[in-house]
């Protein structure tokens, strides 16, 4: 198709005049038959690339995503839009939903499936009878993140690709190293794959990072900052007991409407407070990362660390998140110091020693049940035959890996001098020079006045009747 062409479709299908930075590069190559590693900066509208390309192009677009919940939004998204040839091939289905559907591929044009699932026998045997326009790789980096000590079965997804008889490719994320992007195309088995890259920096973002004295500080300071700033905000935490008792105490002592979201909660209620956010209902989100991926709202302000997050490529991912209209937005790391051992304790969870690792072999061959998520982990090598020595130097790499990547982090939050620079320098990218509107230096005030951050008005106390009509209205709009 030529370009006027595919401008006349954007507009008749989408309603939209122009092509986001990205889009129509991607999509080019796409259509001309490349395999394509995009890495396009979150709200960018990754996500429209496979759709227009699977409405061209005939046969199913399979769609890799980590997650039941971003697969069931993009889903409804689709649904939205008109497209109702859509499924998410999850493991809640009940069994003979799955089986239909499966027996009936020729019907669907968007199958969004997780790569566990996609290495089922039954699934992958029934994705070989149907031709394939596109298969898609959503939040790619989760192949060099994810895959070796969380969720190995990315890594499995170069072979499966060859099963299903190599069809076009495309890897989309908004964050990649040139280490990540290696692995990305290695592990997928595309090394001839056209690479598009735009910078990750976003320049409406302030970025700031707070030192405080103890947990007390802490408190005080997000206090003060969802109070003071204006919303919509997302507060993140590392711990779901953490982000409900937040969430509780923040609703007491500032009135703002205060919501908790984590994988804890049930998918009903989940959905519900994804809703009321989206929605305008609600002003801050404690979340843990569950909250975020494939969330699309356009105004949100601020983005708080209370915990650090584990990676600055995780940082910069969660970030994104706001801002998404181009207004000025502020970022900011709540530290306190020895923070960091908190990543590294959560680090160590999927990390086994080389006797840990010797152990639940034995306890494979001698057909036991995995004793703990380690374990479950480890059978997926056991399956696939590797042995002990194996499973063990990836192990010592990753783990190794993990520490470099945390001392990254600690760089951007430690620093004395621009942080926009030190995050940029991490992604192999060339800072701009450095002007109030950028990041916070060491000992600078906040300029929130100046960025038209500050809240001008008291916020409205949340009664429990507002909840209720607030539920109720959700509640009408989504049955």
């Amino acid at each position: 198709m030529t370009n006027d062409e595919l401008y006349r479709l954007l507009r008749a299908k989408y309603g939209f005049t122009s092509f986001r930075p990205g889009q129509l590069e991607v999509i080019s190559k796409l259509l001309n038959g490349q395999d394509v590693l995009a890495v396009l900066p979150t709200g960018t509208g990754k996500s429209l690339i496979y759709q227009l390309v699977g409405s061209v192009v005939s046969g199913l677009v399979v769609v890799v995503s980590p997650l039941i919940s971003l697969m069931q939004d993009q889903v409804a998204r689709l649904n939205y839009q008109g497209e109702k040839r859509v499924a998410a091939l999850t493991s809640q289905l009940a069994f003979g939903v799955r089986q239909h559907l499966l027996n009936h591929l020729t019907s669907i044009k968007y199958l969004f499936v997780s790569p566990e699932m996609l290495s089922q026998p039954a699934v992958l045997t029934a994705l070989t009878t149907v031709p394939l326009a596109l298969f898609v790789v959503d939040e790619a980096h989760c192949i060099s993140t994810w895959g070796p000590d969380f969720r190995p079965d990315y890594q499995s997804l170069g072979q499966l690709r060859t099963t299903l008889g190599q069809p076009r490719t495309l890897m989309l994320t908004a964050t990649a190293t040139q280490h990540v992007r290696h692995d990305i195309v290695t592990q997928l088995g595309v090394p001839g794959a056209q690479q598009v890259l735009y910078s990750v920096n976003r320049p409406n973002i302030y970025l700031a990072v707070a030192t405080l004295s103890d947990e007390a500080a802490k408190r005080a300071r997000l206090q003060q900052l969802v109070t003071g700033v204006r919303g919509p905000a997302i507060v993140y935490f590392s711990s779901k007991r953490q982000t409900d008792l937040t969430a509780d105490w923040l609703r007491e002592q500032t009135g703002l409407r205060v919501a908790a979201y984590h994988a804890g909660l049930s998918a009903e209620d989940r959905f519900k407070i994804q809703q009321q956010f989206m929605a305008g209902d609600l002003d801050v989100i404690c979340a843990t990362s569950a909250f975020g991926m494939g969330i699309n709202k356009a105004d949100i302000r601020m983005v708080i660390h209370y915990h650090l997050p584990t990676t600055l490529a995780d940082y910069v991912q969660e970030i994104g998140r706001a801002g998404r209209d181009g207004e000025p937005s502020l970022a900011m790391i709540l530290y306190v110091a020895g923070d960091e051992n908190l990543v590294r304790n959560l680090n160590e969870l999927t990390a086994a020693s080389p006797n840990e690792i010797a152990l639940d072999f034995d306890r494979f061959t001698h057909k036991r049940e995995p004793a703990s998520e380690v374990s479950q982990v480890l059978q997926y090598y056991w399956q696939h035959g590797a042995d002990v020595a194996t499973v063990s130097q990836l192990f010592e790499k990753r783990a190794r890996a993990k520490e470099r990547e945390l001392q990254a982090l600690m760089a951007y939050v430690t620093s004395s001098t621009c942080r926009r620079a030190v995050m940029l320098t991490y992604f192999d990218e060339t800072a701009p020079q450095h002007d109030e509107r950028c990041c916070q230096l060491d000992g600078a005030p906040l300029p929130l006045a100046a960025l038209g951050l500050t809240r001008s008005a008291t916020p409205t106390v949340t009664t429990d009747t507002d909840w209720v009509k607030a539920l109720s209205r959700l509640f009408l709009l989504n049955s």
